[in-house]
């Protein structure tokens, strides 16, 4: 049995390799397929790295936030999801902690994040 299991996690390790290496705190633009009757388009996600759940797993997940019109939007994605056409990292953020939850209550310039040289 953790024979199959191990064949099937050892090709989903491969597709995580074709995404760039991103942490919380980084600015990430991801492009995702959405899907709308019977016709399919790329949507971008630009924000912020909030958070990263189960790294190096085939469940990870990692949230974007992003304030579209005054309003904060968080965003779960699944790393390995077929949804997911390429993720691209803008900024390097430089942060302290792995779950960045306290942009949620600042705005403006008190929600930025310093970019690491």
């Amino acid at each position: 049995m953790s024979e199959l299991i191990k064949l099937v996690e050892q090709d989903y390790a491969e597709a995580r390799n074709k995404y760039p290496e991103f942490k919380s705190g980084d600015t990430v633009n991801i492009h995702v397929k959405i899907k709308e009757g019977n016709k399919e388009r790329i949507q971008q996600f630009q924000g912020a790295v909030i958070q990263r759940r189960n790294v190096n797993t085939n469940g990870e997940t990692f949230t974007v936030r992003k304030i579209s019109n005054g309003v904060g939007v968080e965003r779960i994605f699944p790393l390995l999801s077929p949804n997911i056409e390429k993720i691209e990292v803008l900024r390097k953020g430089k942060v302290r902690q792995a779950r960045i939850y306290y942009l949620r209550g600042k705005h403006g310039k008190a929600a930025r994040i310093r970019e690491k040289r």
